[in-house]
């Protein structure tokens, strides 16, 4: 639960570095394109990495840097932990798998049975025109381990998809980022609910009545999903993951969108119709 996963954080003590730095004295860095960052640095970027995602969010750096720049001191300490806590979470860690297009073999991905959980990932990335290769390489979070959880979570997102079928057109990302905020608490995953703003009546309307709700009841109920070993889940049944971790599949976007054009559609070509007989 939420409530429950909130009084998990860190004490402050443990995540802040016991030496100071400013710009002009920058430590080196702690792994591969680590940048580090000072207090002011930190927060100018998560503010300004803010204010333009909302505007343009296509800038998937920018949300990168969003998620990055606000997940510390506290939050992805909290997620480090669940991992901690889990047998499986704990052996990721140890592995540090990657997800990529090398990792990911598609062509056998799409060899495995139809309601495998590594064929449905295969047939949303097919059909939603998404490659593994797009996530973005964590370099603002201080801690290395941290900052594998941070690139785990990132590379595992199109998973979230898969399991959820939720497509990523604005309305399906930002229920999908209603539910990962539900089950990891990451401060962007909440931050993106404000791109509610950007969508028309009807679908504010459905994401208010029906996909919010979906997405805090199941990802505050559910498992901890950055604790699922996707690497060795493939050939399941991914139904049986969905049962396993505790959650439901929402209804289909696309097949509601699709029903309401075609109402639209006939409502339209009714009007025509009475008009036509109105002239005669």
């Amino acid at each position: 639960m939420i409530a429950r996963s909130l009084f998990r954080f860190p004490l402050l003590i443990r995540t802040t570095h016991s030496r100071s730095f400013s710009v002009l004295n920058r430590p080196p860095p702690s792994y591969e394109g680590h940048v580090p960052l000072t207090f002011v640095e930190r927060n100018a970027l998560a503010i300004g990495s803010a204010v333009v995602s909302l505007f343009n969010p296509r800038r998937g750096d920018l949300i990168a840097a969003l998620g990055e720049a606000t997940a510390t001191p506290f939050f992805i300490y909290r997620l480090r932990d669940a991992m901690l806590s889990s047998p499986t979470g704990r052996r990721i860690l140890r592995d540090r798998p990657r997800i990529n297009s090398q990792t990911m073999t598609m062509t056998l991905l799409r060899a495995l049975p139809e309601n495998s959980v590594g064929r449905s990932y295969a047939t949303w990335l097919d059909r939603e025109g998404v490659s593994p290769d797009t996530r973005d390489t964590v370099k603002y979070i201080d801690d290395p381990e941290c900052a594998y959880v941070m690139q785990r979570y990132r590379e595992c997102h199109d998973f979230y998809h898969a399991l959820t079928g939720l497509p990523v057109m604005v309305e399906g990302e930002v229920a999908l980022k209603a539910f990962e905020f539900a089950n990891t608490l990451l401060p962007m995953t909440g931050l993106s609910l404000f791109a509610v703003a950007r969508l028309k009546p009807g679908e504010r309307s459905r994401f208010w009545n029906t996909y919010l709700p979906w997405a805090l009841d199941n990802g505050s109920r559910s498992n901890e999903i950055i604790n699922i070993y996707w690497e060795e889940e493939l050939e399941h049944d991914v139904d049986d993951l969905r049962i396993r971790l505790g959650i439901e599949r929402p209804p289909d976007l696309r097949d509601m969108r699709r029903s309401v054009k075609e109402q639209r559609r006939a409502a339209k070509e009714k009007r025509e119709r009475m008009g036509g007989l109105m002239g005669h």
